[in-house]
């Protein structure tokens, strides 16, 4: 093979590692998002549930689904502790 020909691949293997390496980061943030979401949909559903026995309640709507999803664990622990500095 000629040098230039070994040049080219090597090129094109360096272009396809950078490619790869810029796509594989919204896809990272995209999955933690999505854990995140479904963690603190969980979590809002369990606390509604055994707030039954307690009378805890956080509504569900879109912020509360928002901060819940965004943050995950520590979302649901802000809206709790916000409803009780709040008094709603």
């Amino acid at each position: 093979m000629e040098l230039t020909v070994i040049i080219a691949y090597l090129f094109g293997l360096v272009l396809l590692y950078i490619l790869a390496r810029l796509l594989l980061i919204p896809l990272r943030l995209a999955i933690r998002l999505l854990i995140n979401g479904v963690i603190g949909g969980f979590l809002l559903w369990l606390v509604n549930l055994l707030g039954l026995f307690v009378g805890v309640y956080l509504p569900i709507n879109p912020i509360t689904a928002l901060v819940a999803g965004f943050l995950g664990i520590p979302g649901v622990i802000l809206l709790l502790v916000l409803k009780y500095v709040v008094g709603v």
